[in-house]
């Protein structure tokens, strides 16, 4: 009896606070100061994963900030950086929802930013191409919604931590209760590719159980409206090696005579696209069915705002293989992240270089295995004549072999994941996010970049679905990363409206 009681209670309290969206906005109205004043100490804490200490502040400032918002809260250790794990029990709930965020950050370059510090935050009236004035947080009356925090880990992934727990509160205040039991686990090894996450599962499997999975990490949709992603492209890193002369030698005494890796590379590379932006690696999208009716139903959906997107990145056209950024999503890319030969600029040197280098990443779907694609462009490599070797050439296959290269692996392989877009959970989250936003959600098929967690819901075998809370020219993983604060003060009223699901 006491129970029914108190849950009619709480749908009498939320029917009189009107609908949750326009409720949990007024109450974020009014508490910006303290909401950005916990997102900047948050900010203010180096957070790369290799730096051992700074993590451990990281773990221990969120620890206890989850704990000032009514988690129970505990550090998780593990053979590597601690998951902060908070965990919020509702009497009478059904389903448990597990909130996943990072607070590890991408190494920085602190000459390339705009500011003396990535760690010390800097708030701006608008973007950075607009050379907006920077303002005292500590002095502001209000917090303008085009106005945007600059710091490292702004977008990518504390501001979706501080939105959580603004949500709970905002709920608290409007004497309502999430709809789920909460729990929360917070990765200090996501940017290194999340090496002690799954192990961690056969020790604190009894904390991870959950009815869904929800990720807080990602850009919203270009539109700026809510957004549901069913799942997340995988990664294999690599790189190439064309090796030319021991060293480097005089480009005028034995050019046309000794050739030139950095230009067998170049064209190594060519021979790998098409110029429609297609791969032309042997069977490299073999095995992808069509989206099924209703998955085509929801890509064609999607606003195409193509147009702000290319003019925001100064792009005139994308690739005419794939003209719809959707579609395109579906697909395993092939792209060239960073290419090295000699010297460059005021290094740059008259010779032939012993070598030219190419950085590549292979995004996968959920169809396709890395080891298998990771194959198939070894494959290629050795069909246009290269011999492939394990390490530096010796003199013997110096001697035997014109084309020498080498693919190697970089990083440990990452798969992608995809929830169906009919999964009963998933569903249900999209008609909360609409009802309190008055509008569906935007609902994306797969994201375009990677979340290192398959491994973590294959094991646990729950759905999962990304929710992104920042704005999609965040700049996230590079110089001058931000958070426009009207994209994640709306954030706060989309995981108001998740945790009432």
């Amino acid at each position: 009896m006491r129970m029914t009681a108190s849950f009619l209670l709480m749908a009498a309290l939320a029917s009189q606070s009107g609908p949750l969206g326009p409720t949990v906005s007024t109450w974020v109205d009014s508490h910006q100061k303290e909401i950005v004043t916990e997102l900047l100490e948050t900010l203010a804490i180096p957070n790369v994963a290799a730096d051992r200490a700074n993590i451990r502040r990281n773990a221990d400032h969120l620890g206890a900030l989850l704990g000032r918002h009514g988690f129970t809260a505990e550090l998780l250790e593990t053979s590597g950086n601690p998951l902060v794990f908070g965990s919020m029990n509702v009497p009478g709930a059904t389903r448990t929802i597990l909130f996943y965020c990072h607070y590890d950050g991408q190494p920085v370059d602190p000459k390339a930013w705009k500011q003396p510090d990535p760690f010390t935050p800097v708030l701006r009236r608008g973007q950075m191409e607009q050379q907006p004035d920077t303002i005292d947080p500590r002095t502001a009356a209000r917090f303008e919604h085009d106005w945007r925090i600059y710091a490292r880990s702004a977008s990518d992934d504390k501001s979706p931590i501080i939105a959580l727990v603004s949500a709970i509160d905002a709920l608290k205040a409007s004497s309502l209760a999430p709809a789920a039991n909460v729990r929360v686990i917070l990765d200090g090894e996501e940017e290194a590719g999340s090496p002690s996450l799954v192990p961690a599962i056969s020790k604190y499997r009894d904390r991870f159980h959950a009815d869904l999975m929800v990720i807080l990490d990602g850009p919203v949709h270009s539109s700026g409206r809510p957004t549901v992603v069913f799942g997340a492209r995988g990664i294999a890193t690599v790189t190439l090696t064309v090796f030319g002369p021991k060293s480097g030698v005089h480009s005028g005494n034995y050019g046309n005579w000794v050739p030139n890796p950095a230009a067998r590379l170049a064209a190594l590379l060519a021979s790998m696209k098409d110029d429609d932006g297609r791969v032309r690696v042997a069977g490299f999208y073999d095995g992808i069915p069509r989206p099924s009716p209703e998955e085509r139903a929801m890509l064609d959906a999607v606003p195409d705002d193509s147009a702000r997107m290319l003019q925001a990145f100064g792009v005139a056209s994308p690739e005419r293989g794939f003209p719809k950024l959707q579609d395109a999503l579906q697909f395993p890319t092939l792209n060239i992240r960073g290419l090295s030969s000699a010297h460059v600029g005021a290094g740059a040197r008259t010779i032939i270089p012993d070598r030219a280098i190419a950085a590549i990443d292979i995004r996968l779907v959920k169809e396709t295995r890395a080891e298998d694609l990771v194959a198939k462009l070894r494959a290629h490599i050795a069909r246009q004549g290269y011999r492939l070797v394990d390490s530096d050439p010796d003199e013997h296959t110096r001697a035997a072999f014109p084309k020498i290269a080498r693919l190697a692996i970089v990083d440990p392989y990452i798969n992608a994941f995809r929830t169906s877009v009919s999964n009963a959970q998933a569903r249900a989250l999209v008609e909360a996010v609409t009802q309190a936003s008055g509008r569906p959600p935007v609902q994306l098929r797969t994201l375009g970049g990677t979340v290192p967690i398959a491994p973590f819901i294959d094991a646990l075998g729950f759905p999962a679905v990304i929710v992104p809370l920042v704005n999609f020219d965040n700049n996230q993983h590079e110089e001058n990363e931000n958070v426009r604060l009207g994209t994640f003060f709306d954030g706060i009223v989309t995981v108001a409206a998740v945790l009432m699901m």
